[in-house]
């Protein structure tokens, strides 16, 4: 019996013994599973706010801009790879000897600024400096500090400089878009990226632009040659595609580097073309005669008595050249006469002439694919001095690119197509045109645009065999709230080849001085006809335009200027007829 019981006792004492080592080998588990679930729920309630901004900063970081290439592929912006050195200030060991060893790395760090930032221990977060070079990276990685480390991150450098800048515009330290084409991809926005976007690889495909860089090229070195030539304060071009709408070149100088953004801040580096609005003179005459030869009111045979000066209320108009005859539209045209060009607005009217100009797009803001654009100055009150000033571009005000685009529709059968800097097919370009005036009112613009290289103001224009057709202007400028005869702003514009003219281009030069082989002279005839001759000589083959020189032999040009030239003696004769009556 003793015996059982002993055996009985050491059972139960085992058993007990094995419960309480199960009890605490669960209760170790527990305390354990609540431990992880505990550091969890820290992770995920306090710190993962911290994780969760960086992973958005890494995330915003990572989204590539699109590279930005010319219409033949070739690189105007891209991104690349950097370091930018950041502190986590709570785990700053000793912030004198961190900012002692990071001031002797990179001199330029404002030691006491760095010290106020290190000091703040409640923040994880601070930048020290962006865009390290390599061998500070190496430098600042070998000291150890504790605290500090690299963030990867992208910079983007423009290849070609200054080429095409007031186009493309600039990105801030974060690679934010602030002017341009860089601001446009922002404010177009992710939508724009992310239609692009390589989402397996991260990457954006690129954005392509209609500018040709070759063009780009040879329209700033020429323009570079004029304002040193003549002496001029800036100067401004512009090629375009008057079928599709399409920018192939927009120059402005002086012009800025992107990869120096803060340069494009300085005033005189301003976007001419779309930021600024000017009075394009005699250019808008051009569009007074296709107002008038598509409301019928004019044809190409009628003519015009310019002998004495135009003569509204106290105002008196009267021509830079005077011919003091009758002049045949033609002529009117070729002799850019202001005489002829104010009465023909007046046979179409106040309200007419302000109906087309409206339609042609002149009382609105031009907008394109460039934020900066500016708004038109127009009159603010519209009588019958304003439609004859008007008439020939004075007293109102438009963008270069918006006096460019009204060409084109004059000149390619009448369509008025909205410009664009991205690229452009046939079939959108034709969906968005509108039809402002009749084919056959293109046709007589046509002919009165060769007209005048051949034997007009601007023949310094003409290029053997490429058929170059143009009108010039010279507006005076503004001085202390009065026109000044001695501040000229010219211009030109014209196309090519003027049998299909698909190439429109305006040149505008600020404040050209004469010189001795212009005889005095600072018209635009004498300096803006001139470099727009040189710019079209230089691209025009780069646009695969064939030059023919039989054009002298073809028909109706020549039939038509024997009959003006026997028009023109005719009116001589009978004007001096009557002088010698009187």
């Amino acid at each position: 019996m003793t015996t059982t019981n002993q055996m009985g006792s050491r059972e139960t004492d085992f058993t007990f013994r094995g419960h309480k080592r199960l009890r605490l080998v669960v209760a170790g588990f527990a305390l354990g599973f609540a431990v992880l679930v505990g550091k969890l729920g820290w992770l995920t309630l306090v710190e993962g706010r911290q994780v969760s901004r960086t992973a958005q900063f890494d995330a915003k970081v990572r989204i590539p801009r699109p590279d930005i290439t010319d219409r033949h592929g070739n690189v105007l912006a891209t991104d690349i790879p950097v370091s930018s050195l950041y502190a986590d200030p709570a785990k700053m060991i000793d912030v004198d000897e961190a900012v002692e060893l990071l001031t002797g790395a990179l001199p330029e760090l404002n030691a006491q600024q760095l010290r106020r930032k290190l000091d703040q221990r409640k923040r994880r977060f601070v930048w020290i400096k962006r865009e390290v070079s390599p061998g500070q990276r190496e430098l600042i990685h070998n000291m150890g500090i504790p605290g500090v480390g690299f963030r990867s991150e992208t910079r983007r450098i423009y290849p070609m400089g200054k080429l095409a800048s007031h186009v493309l515009g600039s990105v801030d330290v974060d690679s934010h878009g602030i002017a341009g084409l860089e601001k446009f991809l922002d404010d177009q926005g992710a939508l724009y990226t992310a239609s692009l976007a390589e989402t397996e690889r991260a990457a954006s495909m690129p954005a392509q632009t209609s500018i040709d860089v070759r063009v780009q090229h040879a329209v700033t070195d020429e323009l570079r040659k004029s304002i040193a030539k003549f002496s001029a304060k800036a100067a401004a071009g512009v090629v375009l595609r008057s079928d599709t709408g399409e920018v192939l070149s927009l120059v402005s100088l002086p012009d800025y580097s992107p990869n120096n953004p803060k340069d494009a801040l300085k005033n005189e580096n301003v976007n001419r073309v779309t930021a600024g609005v000017f009075e394009l003179g005699s250019i808008i005459k051009a569009v007074t005669f296709a107002m008038a030869i598509d409301a019928g009111t004019a044809t190409l045979k009628s003519r015009y008595d310019a002998r004495y000066p135009l003569v509204i209320g106290r105002a008196r108009i009267n021509d830079f050249h005077a011919k003091r005859r009758i002049l045949s539209v033609p002529e009117i045209f070729m002799f850019s006469s202001n005489i002829g060009t104010g009465k023909m607005a007046l046979d179409v009217g106040q309200e007419g002439h302000q109906a087309f100009l409206r339609k042609m797009g002149f009382f609105d803001r031009l907008t394109t694919e460039l934020p900066e654009a500016a708004k038109p100055l127009l009159p603010k009150k519209w009588g019958k001095l304003v439609t004859v000033t008007a008439s020939f571009g004075h007293g109102f005000a438009v963008q270069p690119l918006q006096g460019a685009t009204v060409a084109a529709a004059l000149l390619n059968g009448g369509k008025l197509i909205p410009p664009t800097l991205l690229r452009r097919d046939a079939e959108t370009a034709e969906a968005l045109a509108q039809q402002v005036i009749k084919p056959s009112t293109s046709a007589d613009m046509r002919y009165l645009f060769k007209l005048n290289v051949d034997d007009g103001t601007a023949g310094k224009a003409g290029v053997p065999g490429y058929r170059v057709g143009g009108k010039t202007g010279t507006a005076e400028k503004v001085v202390n709230g009065r026109y000044s005869k001695n501040h000229r702003l010219n211009s030109f514009v014209g196309a090519f080849p003027m049998d299909d003219p698909k190439f429109v281009i305006l040149i505008m030069l600020d404040e050209p001085k004469p010189l001795p082989e212009t005889h005095g002279y600072a018209t635009s005839g004498w300096n803006a006809v001139p470099t727009a001759g040189n710019v079209i000589a230089r691209i025009a083959p780069l646009l695969g335009v064939m030059p023919k020189f039989d054009e002298i032999s073809s028909g109706k040009l020549k039939k038509y200027k024997t009959r003006v030239l026997k028009e023109r003696r005719k009116a001589d004769t009978q004007a001096n007829l009557a002088g010698a009556g009187q």
